[in-house]
């Protein structure tokens, strides 16, 4: 297929920082590098590596594009859903711009319907994800990743190697090794840095295209970081807070602020984006690497599953090992999901005997001073 290489016009509109990025995608372009976008932890990037293609994440974090969106969708929608719509629809992406492939999945039903909207303007491939992890589940899951395969060969005109994809496994594993060691800096009692700090190294080590770098690049700042945090005096110690619930990167991000700038400190994040993503690591030494990349996504803890026994498995991992002091949950609004699962997670956090509280928003700052008189009340009880 033809590869998309010029750039949208609207790319003048975007900060100097994430500019870089596209600048650099822009270059892999030209380099005739394939780009498959996604918006979801469950997507098996490695399968798109093995191939040479780069991966990235979507725009989908600001109310910027809704309006757009509310032209097609209905107002009552889940904002995350209706943003990832409006900025696609919009051309205000260039990630989703430059994308040869769009790679959706059958997770909340929004988004599978959004997806046949917007597969009338983009190439988007859909991947049926189960919503239980039983064995079935498993060997479903694991025919979609095969499918998925056979559609980049067919799409692409070229063949995925087992020895490609085995090493695109080890490769990210290593990724995931360092993000992880780079989060449990956030054991420490007082932490090195604050959460927003924390999210932003997160969130940004996914716009890195040259995977094979960043290991490398993470476990250098980690050592930054501790060497200053052994050195220099230590910031005073603050409630620790763990957030859990739907993606927070982007508007949601005010949840975080507000909690921080009302006594307290996010230690660790649960939720996409965050530990959820790096905590489990593929198995390289199995006999079938497509069966232990299937497992290793399917065992993902999202609200999508019934039932969802990995998500409290490690949110009570979290409260132990990162001395939690309250839990705070941040759903948006329509994400039925995460709304209703909220109800046991409560129950669970509680019978730990730690401070739970559940804040649902959406991506506009109209509720920034109720979230900071909530977050304060909250903090202050702990």
């Amino acid at each position: 297929m033809e590869l998309i290489k010029a750039l949208p016009e609207i790319f003048e509109d975007f900060a100097e920082q994430r500019k870089n990025s596209f600048l650099t995608m822009k270059e892999l372009k030209d380099k005739n590098v394939p780009v498959i976008g996604a918006y979801c932890t469950y997507f098996p990037q490695e399968i798109a590596m093995a191939m040479g293609a780069v991966t990235v994440g979507l725009c989908s974090t600001s109310d910027e594009t809704i309006p757009v969106a509310e032209k097609d969708l209905p107002r009552n929608l889940c904002p995350m859903v209706k943003a990832s719509y409006g900025f696609a629809v919009s051309d205000k992406c260039p990630f989703f711009y430059f994308s040869d492939v769009v790679v959706g999945e059958t997770t909340c039903d929004g988004k599978k319907k959004m997806y046949e909207l917007m597969g009338e303007f983009k190439n988007v491939y859909v991947m049926e994800l189960p919503n239980s992890q039983s064995e079935t589940a498993l060997k479903l899951w694991k025919e979609e990743i095969l499918k998925f395969k056979s559609y980049l060969e067919q799409t692409f005109k070229v063949v995925i190697t087992e020895e490609n994809v085995r090493k695109s496994v080890h490769m990210m594993n290593e990724n995931r090794i360092a993000l992880k060691n780079l989060y449990e800096v956030m054991k420490n009692d007082p932490a090195p840095m604050n959460g927003q700090e924390l999210f932003n190294v997160l969130y940004g080590s996914q716009f890195r295209f040259d995977k094979e770098k960043v290991p490398e690049e993470i476990n250098a700042l980690r050592e930054k970081i501790m060497k200053e945090y052994e050195e220099n005096e230590k910031m005073p110690k603050k409630k620790r807070i763990l957030l859990t619930g739907c993606p927070s990167s982007g508007a949601p991000m005010k949840v975080v602020k507000a909690l921080e700038e009302n006594g307290a400190i996010v230690v660790a994040y649960e939720n996409c984006g965050g530990t959820k993503s790096v905590d489990r690591l593929i198995d390289e030494s199995a006999e079938d690497i497509y069966e232990a990349i299937a497992e290793r996504y399917l065992q993902i803890g999202c609200s999508v599953m019934t039932p969802n026994k990995n998500r409290y498995e490690l949110i009570g991992r979290l409260i132990e090992e990162y001395q939690i002091d309250g839990v705070v949950e941040m759903t948006l609004q329509a994400c039925h999901t995460y709304n209703v699962e909220a109800k046991s997670i409560e129950k669970f956090v509680k019978g730990k005997g730690v401070p739970y509280i559940h804040v649902e928003t959406d991506y506009s700052q109209e509720d920034i001073g109720q979230l900071n008189t909530r977050m304060t009340a909250f903090v202050e009880m702990l």
